[in-house]
């Protein structure tokens, strides 16, 4: 048998395309094609298996195979079952999967691979935020939930441990951190975050075999606790929102974005088709609070603030425009109270321990 007989009656990209939900889609084809030589496409077309089976079914030599497996984990498309042994390997299951395992990395160069950031892009605005966004629309309750900032809280009672980052993070055997696929993609291309820059601060955390995973592909790197909890101080002072699951699990969950509404997966794809955040992320238990009497008229919080929910008036009785919080935008994500020099702004409990699901009184 030659090499490439098995596939060769197919288009191995075509395959992965309408595996990955985007069937011909010459966008994503431009991707792949970027990711993959023709023969490495049929090989990933011929998975889930292990060297031997893709070998067995496209024609192509053992060796090579698993050559190209192992170059294809590396570069965020194929996923072994072992990260160590490497002897089962599967497709990403998902394009959000492919998105992040691809650009996440820091074997990547900003200005080398910018024309792949620049594809992944094109493909993102044109194609899978539309869909994506429609998807996220439909759900019966958001997936994720926004977890106030630390420093927003740490003086409050009642606070829960999975409302409380620190703990989340206490709670992670192992922890690493690899670059925003978002932020990278977007800061590739010149279209520079607003709060934050991904080139010189990593921000997406990972946990347990996602954590893993990043470690034993070299896209990121471990951090200790310690270092985690610096890094969350610098996120919070940075203006980025923490997120977890919509629960009350501390544990069990592989990522926590850190995000921002100038670049993010989630929030971008709602932006666009003028659909509320809400459909996507639960919003907190707290809701800010301005003490009109310590508020300065600075604006600083209007900046800071992701959702749009506070507002510069002018009472009667001032001389300075003040600070108010529009409380149906609030999220209580805590980014305008870190932020807030003259300390007028603070977190208040506004809803029940059940707001949370699987929380109990």
């Amino acid at each position: 048998m030659k090499e490439g007989d098995c596939m060769s009656a197919k288009d191995a990209y075509a395959v992965l395309m309408e595996r990955l939900g985007h069937p011909g889609s010459t966008r994503l084809r431009l991707i792949l094609e970027h990711l993959m030589t023709p023969e490495q496409a049929q090989m990933v077309a011929a998975l889930p298996g292990t060297p031997e089976e893709v070998s067995q079914r496209t024609g192509f030599a053992l060796h090579k195979v698993r050559a190209d497996l192992d170059d294809l984990f590396f570069k965020g498309v194929t996923f072994p079952r072992d990260f160590d042994k490497r002897e089962y390997f599967r497709f990403a299951r998902s394009i959000m999967q492919l998105h992040d395992a691809t650009q996440a990395t820091q074997q990547l160069d900003l200005g080398r691979d910018r024309r792949f950031f620049e594809l992944w892009y094109d493909f993102c605005i044109n194609e899978w935020y539309p869909s994506w966004g429609n998807a996220m629309a439909g759900l019966p309750q958001p997936m994720l939930r926004v977890v106030p900032a630390y420093k927003a809280i740490k003086n409050l009672r009642g606070v829960l441990p999975c409302e409380d980052f620190r703990q989340i993070l206490a709670a992670q055997e192992l922890i690493a951190v690899v670059p925003c696929s978002c932020r990278y993609c977007t800061t590739a291309i010149e279209r520079y975050c607003h709060r934050t820059k991904e080139k010189e601060q990593w921000h997406c955390l990972q946990f347990a075999r996602s954590a893993e995973y990043v470690i034993k592909r070299g896209s990121g790197k471990r951090l200790s606790l310690d270092e985690a909890l610096m890094l969350v101080d610098q996120i919070e002072d940075d203006g980025l929102i923490h997120t977890w699951a919509n629960s009350t699990a501390l544990t069990g969950v592989p990522t926590s974005c850190q995000c921002c509404r100038d670049c993010c997966e989630v929030y971008v794809p709602l932006d666009m088709l003028n659909l509320p955040i809400g459909k996507a992320w639960e919003k907190s238990r707290y809701q800010a609070k301005v003490n009109v009497e310590t508020c300065n008229g600075c604006q600083e919080c209007v900046e800071r603030c992701p959702f749009d929910a506070i507002d510069m008036i002018k009472p009667k009785d001032s001389k300075k425009y003040k600070a108010v919080v529009a409380q149906e935008r609030c999220w209580g994500c805590g980014v305008c109270v870190v932020g807030c020099e003259p300390g007028a702004l603070e977190l208040t409990l506004v809803r029940p321990v059940e707001h949370i699901p699987g929380a109990a009184a």
